[in-house]
């Protein structure tokens, strides 16, 4: 059980620098072409005012270009694991399949054939 523990332990940490790494690839690679491509957008940036600033009070916006951002960081990260996932399934040495054996005679089957088999040497 210990080992499970640990090896969660370490799935985490690793899981979460992985994250990072990901958010700046995305961030920093394939955001900003994309964002050239559809016209210049950046999609942190983009946002509908629901009410706008008056005074000191601040603009009160819905910020959905942050959520497509962290969309397109959730499906790289899924597609980034599931491909890892499949490498480690495939490098997993595959176990020969254990072929049944026949079940053994019962005591009456047992019986049943050496009287079959005296009869014969009658």
């Amino acid at each position: 059980m210990r080992g499970n523990v640990v090896d969660l332990a370490v799935g985490i940490i690793i899981g979460g620098a992985f994250g990072k790494i990901v958010s700046s690839f995305v961030d920093d690679i394939i955001m900003p072409p994309l964002g050239i491509l559809i016209g210049g957008v950046d999609f942190k940036d983009l946002a509908i005012v629901l009410k706008p600033a008056e005074g000191e009070a601040a603009a009160v916006m819905l910020r959905y270009g942050k959520f497509v951002q962290n969309t397109f960081d959730f499906v790289i990260v899924a597609f980034a694991i599931f491909m890892m996932i499949q490498l480690m399934n495939r490098l997993r040495k595959k176990e020969p399949e254990a072929t049944p054996e026949a079940p053994g005679l019962t005591a009456d089957q047992t019986l049943l054939t050496e009287i079959r088999d005296l009869l014969k040497n009658r």
